[in-house]
């Protein structure tokens, strides 16, 4: 199948102002038309284009944001080595039919003596809550203004970022927004590395042991199809699988309730199997929930 043929607009138009963003979204609504974003920081691989070809058949108008977004970075992170290619992006989202790509500055995001926050509390005091505190000050604030800005119907999340994905859904639920967040299953390399923008930094060396990550989602599937449920024997598993590779230090390896993100002892109910695992200097993310598929 030719993704690329599903055009529904003329021609992507590149957005950088809110109140034109603002303005446009609002004039498609008054139209009748179903709008669909897809949150990005840029650097598509093709999970972002999987969640852009997904969004395209959901809606009439179909919006990417691409925004670094700096306050979800702590000092010490990659926030200005990030990677970077607008060029690249743009060519690869007319490619799958985006009609709409809004790039705004930080002046347009976060306007001069800006004060304001959204906080997400139980489901992000967990995981890279804890080993990322400033990651979730961020992610919230910038979703909650690329809501009111694109006027979604729909927004699409990867859940290879498992933690924000959920975090997104509680803050739509608790605000009462009505917008569809929709969850899509982790893009994967051939070798089953899940595709990341942060790949990019392994050094050809570490590249076998970021696959530590999948080799041990696999190893926790297999133990629970088995019929292990207990929390402590799994994660020792895991753990010694992603240890005996080199270059790597294991952030957390944790397995926590779908709905609170806190951790479990037991796996009774839906659970997930969370993962951040330092490759060299590269923190990698994956995530696995029992009792779905794993496409590795």
């Amino acid at each position: 199948m030719t993704w690329g043929l599903f055009f529904k607009g003329e021609r992507l138009e590149v957005i950088q102002s809110v109140k034109k963003m603002q303005a446009l979204a609002e004039s498609k609504r008054r139209e009748g038309k179903k709008i669909v974003l897809v949150p990005t920081m840029g650097y598509f691989h093709e999970g972002h284009l999987n969640l852009m070809r997904v969004g395209r058949n959901q809606g009439d108008c179909l919006a990417v944001s691409i925004y670094v977004n700096p306050i979800q970075f702590a000092p010490t992170e990659d926030f200005t080595a990030y990677p970077r290619d607008f060029d690249r992006d743009k060519k690869l989202a007319e490619g799958v039919g985006v009609d709409w790509i809004f790039f705004p500055d930080r002046k347009e995001m976060y306007p001069e003596g800006y004060q304001t926050y959204v906080e997400v509390g139980e489901v992000t005091n967990n995981l890279c809550g804890i080993s990322r505190p400033r990651f979730f000050r961020g992610v919230p604030r910038s979703a909650q203004s690329f809501f009111h800005i694109v006027k979604p119907h729909a927004t699409i999340f990867g859940q290879k970022d498992f933690q924000q994905y959920v975090t997104i859904k509680r803050m739509v639920h608790d605000l009462n927004m009505d917008i569809e967040v929709i969850g899509m299953r982790t893009t994967r390399e051939p070798d089953g590395l899940a595709m990341s923008s942060r790949n990019v930094y392994l050094k050809p060396e570490e590249r076998e042991s970021a696959l530590s990550l999948s080799l041990s989602l696999l190893l926790a599937k297999g133990l629970y199809e088995q019929g292990e449920r207990r929390v402590e024997v799994i994660l020792k598993e895991v753990r010694e699988c992603i240890t005996r590779h080199p270059y790597v230090k294991i952030d957390y390896a944790q397995i926590c309730d779908v709905e609170t993100m806190k951790d479990v002892s037991y796996i009774e109910g839906n659970a997930v199997l969370a993962l951040a695992v330092w490759v060299g200097k590269t923190r990698l993310i994956d995530n696995h929930v029992f009792g779905e598929p794993l496409d590795i």
